[in-house]
């Protein structure tokens, strides 16, 4: 029986914990640091998940057989390299691989190397060289994005002048992510969606596509979030688009990345828009997106150890298998999100739920449940439509009760 890691502490993270729980291969989960959620499935450790000798010393003191590397900043952090490095399987890209989402410059350099249709785009590390491009072209809205690691908040779809200034003096001048450079890029229309793979060198496996909710309030409202629901499957993304954006965008860069040395050997997520001239690349994630795999991965059939296993040795894999069911998933946030927000408050009722509760930001105190985060839970049913699992999912969040919790009340409303 096999001994696991997984590493991160958030939703993703959970789902990823739940779906190796339910493999016959693994006889124990440990989860560093985890969560409140996690707790159930896993034994937690007290690990950050930046804290790579901490991380490794760990492994290799309880032989550990493999690790599943859930956040970004872990890659960027080289726990790959040194795992690999000590001889232990993990799951997850090296640092250099990892470059395709921690430098928007460098994703989007390899786009235009390889043909990877994108949109147009210049980067600028000084501030008045920026504001003098962005003066000079007069389009609006216009997209601005840090190159760099920002916890997903480093976009910024600037409406008018006024507001790309204040970006790039943020960014640039402020260093409000820190020192880098911000890149410029064309803004696009149209519906954006994930397309999710397993990769390992050349060889990629597709996950189902998903569609997150960026917005805080219903009608796509408010200010950007880290995600405030998602849903699967996509009744606007043709068999026909899915392949082609398979063939053209995630296997050409699979492809590109093994071109130049820097093989992925993880998840390659790829955040896509359908364009009224096609598809195309709005920004690539070295790892599961979130609140993505959340809706995603429980859908997985294929034992969820051997998967992970092969990606992390090379192994070949069959086709995976999925289940043919709708998902939708909700999040409840810290009232304040994404602003500030209070932590501590009481949950009651997550057992109550009929599916499948995955804890995004929480803690046990004295056997209390409480807010830890500013994304709290993700409440997810199945059905065998989306208004079916829709329709479930809201019904049953009823049963859960927090002063200071809010959620939206139409996720997946682009799908009816």
């Amino acid at each position: 029986m096999k001994k696991v890691l997984v590493i991160g502490s958030g939703g993703r993270e959970h789902a990823i914990v739940y779906a190796l729980s339910r493999s016959a291969q693994v006889d124990h989960i440990f989860c560093a640091p985890g969560n409140a959620g996690i707790a159930s499935l896993a034994e937690c450790v007290a690990i950050a998940d930046t804290d790579v000798p901490a991380l490794l010393a760990f492994a290799q003191q309880q032989q550990i057989d493999l690790c599943v590397v859930g956040p970004e900043a872990s890659l960027a952090a080289g726990v790959v390299d040194s795992f690999r490095a000590a001889g232990i399987p993990i799951f997850g890209h090296t640092k250099a691989a990892t470059q395709i989402e921690s430098s928007k410059e460098f994703a989007k350099q390899l786009m235009a190397r390889h043909d990877v249709p994108t949109a147009a785009y210049r980067s600028f590390a000084d501030y008045n060289e920026a504001i003098a491009y962005v003066r000079s072209r007069g389009t609006y809205p216009t997209v601005l994005k840090y190159d760099g690691l920002a916890a997903g908040k480093g976009v910024v779809i600037a409406q008018n002048e006024a507001e790309a200034d204040n970006t790039l003096r943020d960014m640039l001048v402020g260093e409000a992510f820190g020192k880098g450079k911000v890149v410029i890029e064309d803004f696009l229309q149209g519906p954006e969606f994930s397309f999710m793979a397993f990769v390992d060198h050349s060889r990629v496996y597709p996950m189902p596509l998903s569609q997150d909710h960026k917005r805080a309030y219903d009608g796509d409202l408010g200010p950007n979030t880290g995600g405030m629901g998602a849903y699967t499957p996509l009744p606007f993304i043709s068999a026909d688009e899915e392949q082609w954006a398979l063939t053209h965008i995630l296997q050409k860069v699979a492809d590109a990345m093994v071109a130049e040395g820097k093989p992925l050997t993880g998840v390659l997520y790829g955040g896509l828009m359908k364009t009224p001239e096609g598809i195309r690349v709005i920004e690539f994630n070295a790892r599961f997106g979130d609140p993505e795999t959340e809706v995603v991965l429980p859908l997985l059939e294929t034992d969820a150890y051997t998967l992970f296993h092969a990606i992390a040795t090379g192994e070949p894999l069959q086709p995976l298998q999925w289940k043919k069911q709708a998902t939708v998933g909700v999040v409840m946030a810290s009232k304040g999100y994404p602003g500030s927000y209070t932590k501590g408050a009481e949950i009651t009722g997550v057992n109550d739920f009929d599916g499948l509760v995955l804890h995004m930001g929480t803690t046990l105190r004295d056997g209390h449940l409480l807010t830890k985060g500013g994304r709290v839970l993700m409440c997810i049913a199945h059905g065998k439509d989306i208004p079916e699992a829709q329709q479930r999912v809201y019904a049953e969040i009823q049963k859960i009760h927090c002063d200071n919790l809010f959620y939206r009340t139409d996720i997946a409303h682009w799908a009816l």
